[in-house]
């Protein structure tokens, strides 16, 4: 019988530190937002709304590459 558990699995831990690191990551920008958009805004305001826009895409982006990328090495 295999006692092997999936959450001590190198790869799943591994896993699971790069989407915490991709969170906090985010998260700190995130936490900043605010004021980089009032600061961008004072600039201008399409600015503001392409840097949200593109934070938002780049959140799933990030995650949708890190998939892609995992499917590849799964491959035999």
């Amino acid at each position: 019988m295999n006692e092997s558990n999936s959450v001590t699995d190198p790869k799943t831990r591994n896993a699971a530190i790069a989407a915490a690191c991709i969170m906090l990551g985010f998260g700190f920008v995130a936490y900043w937002m605010p004021t980089l958009m009032l600061a961008l805004g004072e600039r201008s305001t399409l600015a503001a709304g392409v840097f949200a826009v593109v934070f938002v895409a780049g959140f799933f982006f990030v995650f949708w590459l890190r998939a892609r990328k995992q499917h590849e090495n799964d491959q035999p």
